[in-house]
């Protein structure tokens, strides 16, 4: 008969109980819900549907459990997730959920919530290239992995999802096509799979079709097939590819065109896994503080892992505010979002001399702006809405150049409308001190240059110097070479995470911005004077970019390395990274200040050097049980996570700092903190590595033994790191890194003593 499921043994007098009631209450408002289950509370039924069911209150009149799940306004349960979550989804009234709650067998209630959405040049500033030795080439390109995308869908018909050189499905693929009659595209040996959820799936008339552009651009920078002469109108012009350009899709549209249902999200993961995707891509915001097992997305994604999925994330677009990363478990990938050295040049020249490098996406043959033009600066009486160019007066602006300030991470596009609706004939956006020297290439719709915090202050301070400043904008195209580079984005979040501050996150930093990908020519751009009609690639930034690059990566490493963990290719990923620039020197943060690890992770990807990174911090999804059970939550919280009985007491619990990771975090306080740590040799049979530490001279790191030798592949070997202050206690806390170095590898991991509270 296979799986026998239980009834909750409170189920007959919860029915018995709310039925006088449930004449008038039957048909009131209800709400959606995500009812989560105790796994351990269960008398025998056959289906986890018929399980899911016996918790649904019978209305009166209704005498059969299908009727039970079904209302006056569609079905009662919408979900039953069967593998990443216990538990289902449902409309409930007010009244019905209370009573839930009460249920034995019912842990909580999550009431529906929505979260946000959080290229041509990424691939060969990540050193891929094509060529007979290289890695890309060496890897496959990913063939015969699958990378399961949840976002707002895809466009099939574009030419990134051709099929060319790809092999069929997988044998064990169980996944399937929700595709109906599209113009030109549908599910092929690319595309393997599409799916849509919920409120997902009204917006269009083929589910899973994209009309967002938001999918079809992370889809294609995940996994897009080779296309050339990418560009947008002219721009970033080049060969686009995602990173596993010969790696399967599975498309589950999770999202509209500005929302993602936590409901239907947890359905996509929880059919992702049973299809049998290998790599999961997120690109959607979470809550930065939430305890894991009152956080839905990650106990999915512990059960994708334990299944050997690698779940990549994004850190969200909070930042720079520190403990704003999301998506922070520790058996989730977390990706920060960086620069390339490509940018979308334009030149501000003032009146004095001076000239201010920005960029644009709009590069205008027709350039109203080329000449000395008046340049004015409505900001300068101190109005928010006038400093941001919201609230404008035509003859302040008509026919002059206007210097507005950046209203964060969106609204310049609407700021050079608001200049252009007042007559004004060119427009400088100037980064607020927060933003520093990240500039966005944007389609403005008249000529602009977005400039960094520092060019605008001194453009500013240039109008107040005098009676008639003008200013002119030069566009200079696409530019290769800009420096600093990578450097991390001002808006990419950053650490502590709140739920876990001793696991370092985010964990890896990713190109994110101003990314060129496929995207939906159904999209209007009011920007455009054509509302972008044909436009087939785009330009965007955000975590949301940044994670569709390491998930490609993961899935490069996947096809060369099928028997290794999620934790492994983490591993491998982070301690490969790059903590310089491509000039040798210390990557940057958006002040062009050192950046922390807060703030970029183990540092910015190397696809290159992490296909073969000599040593591996493995964990499997037992060891994570300890870690766990140590940050507080007891047996039943660590249950909740782990999808079956766990009891605290069975083994000792460890701190986050003893958690097998490849970045450590201490606490240190007067007394020295000792931690074990466990490597896999998957390089050479015959090694010999030496540890070297790099850190500040007040505090002092032993690390023992400080040589491993390993005779054997695969030959695991443990060492004690031991840290300490080495003269007086300081606040300002420390970081640096651990090195093991052998003839061939250097496997890097970073050491954080956080700053202490004043």
């Amino acid at each position: 008969m296979g799986t026998r499921w239980f009834l909750p043994f409170l189920f007959l007098s919860l029915s018995l109980s709310l039925q006088p009631q449930l004449g008038a209450s039957y048909l009131r408002a209800r709400k959606n819900y995500v009812v989560h289950l105790d796994p351990r509370r269960s008398a025998a039924v056959d289906s986890v549907e018929e399980w899911h069911r016996s918790f649904l209150p019978r209305a009166a009149g209704l005498d059969s459990e299908e009727d039970a799940g079904a209302g006056d306004d569609g079905p009662r349960i919408i979900y039953s997730y069967s593998d990443v979550f216990t538990g289902f989804a449902a409309r409930l009234t007010d009244e019905e959920a209370e009573a839930l709650r009460r249920t034995d067998g019912c842990l909580r209630l999550y009431p529906e919530v929505f979260l946000p959405l959080a290229t041509t040049r990424s691939p060969g500033f990540l050193g891929l290239h094509l060529g007979n030795e290289g890695f890309w080439t060496r890897s496959g390109f990913g063939r015969g992995v699958v990378i399961g995308i949840l976002d707002t869908g895809i466009l099939p018909s574009h030419p990134s999802f051709a099929d060319d050189g790809l092999e069929p499905p997988p044998r064990s693929w169980k996944g399937t096509c929700e595709f109906k009659s599209i113009a030109g595209g549908g599910c092929n040996n690319k595309i393997i799979g599409a799916r849509a959820f919920g409120s997902a799936a009204v917006n269009s008339s083929a589910p899973p079709v994209d009309d967002a552009g938001h999918g079809t651009h992370t889809a294609s920078t995940a996994a897009g097939n080779f296309v050339e002469n990418a560009n947008v109108r002219g721009n970033a012009d080049g060969t686009a590819s995602g990173m596993a350009p010969h790696a399967h899709l599975a498309i589950y549209k999770v999202c509209s065109r500005s929302r993602c249902s936590i409901m239907d999200i947890i359905a996509g993961l929880d059919a992702a896994v049973k299809d049998g995707v290998d790599v999961l891509s997120f690109s959607i915001g979470a809550s930065s503080g939430t305890q894991f097992n009152y956080d839905p997305i990650a106990i999915a994604a512990f059960k994708a892992m334990e299944r050997g999925i690698v779940v990549s994330c994004a850190a969200g677009n909070a930042g720079p505010e520190p403990g704003s990363v999301g998506n922070g478990a520790p058996w989730m990938l977390t990706v920060a979002a960086g620069t390339m050295d490509r940018a979308i040049r334009t030149t501000v020249k003032l009146g004095n001399g001076e000239e201010f490098d920005g960029e644009s996406l709009f590069q205008p043959g027709n350039n109203s702006a080329a000449k000395p033009l008046p340049l004015v600066y409505p900001g300068a009486d101190g109005s928010e809405t006038s400093r941001d160019c919201s609230v404008l007066r035509g003859a302040e602006v008509s026919d002059k150049v206007v210097l507005c300030e950046s209203r964060g991470l969106n609204g310049r596009i609407e700021a050079g409308q608001t200049v252009a609706a007042y007559g004004g004939v060119g427009m400088i956006v100037m980064n607020r001190a927060a933003e520093g020297y990240t500039t966005f290439a944007d389609p403005h719709v008249l000529p602009a240059s977005h400039v960094s915090y520092d060019a605008g202050t001194k453009i500013a301070a240039y109008v107040n110097s005098t009676a008639n400043p003008t200013a002119s904008i030069a566009f200079k195209g696409t530019v290769m070479g800009a420096s600093p580079a990578p450097a991390v984005t001002f808006f990419s979040s950053r650490g502590p995470s709140r739920a876990s501050p001793g696991i370092l996150k985010p964990d890896i930093t990713g190109p994110g911005m101003n990314i060129l990908a496929a995207w939906a020519p159904s999209e209007s751009h009011t920007e455009f004077a054509d509302g972008g009609v044909g436009l087939s690639f785009f330009v965007e930034s955000g975590t949301s970019m940044s994670t569709p690059h390491l998930s490609g990566i993961a899935a490069l490493l996947k096809g060369l390395h099928p028997n290794w963990t999620p934790a492994a290719i983490k591993s491998a990923i982070m301690t490969t990274s790059d903590a310089v620039d491509r000039t040798g020197v210390p990557l940057k943060d958006e002040q062009y200040r050192h950046a922390t690890f807060y703030a970029m992770g183990a540092g910015y990807v190397n696809p290159e050097l992490a296909v073969d990174p000599g040593l591996v911090y493995d964990l499997h999804a037992d060891e994570y049980l300890p870690y766990l059970c140590g940050l507080g939550i007891g047996d039943d919280g660590a249950t909740e996570i782990a999808h079956r009985p766990v009891t605290c007491a069975d083994f000792k619990a460890t701190t986050e700092a003893e958690l097998n990771y490849p970045s450590l975090i201490v606490n240190l306080l007067a007394q020295p903190i000792t931690v074990k740590r466990t490597v896999t040799n998957v390089g050479k049979p015959n090694s010999v590595y030496t540890a070297v530490v790099d850190m500040p001279g007040d505090v002092s790191v032993t690390v023992q033994p400080p040589m491993l030798h390993f005779t054997e592949a695969n030959e695991k070997q443990s060492f004690t790191v031991t840290v300490r202050w080495a003269g007086q206690p300081s606040v300002a806390g420390a970081e640096g890194n651990l090195k093991w170095v052998s003839e061939d590898h250097i496997v890097r991991s970073p050491i954080v003593v956080p700053a202490k509270a004043a």
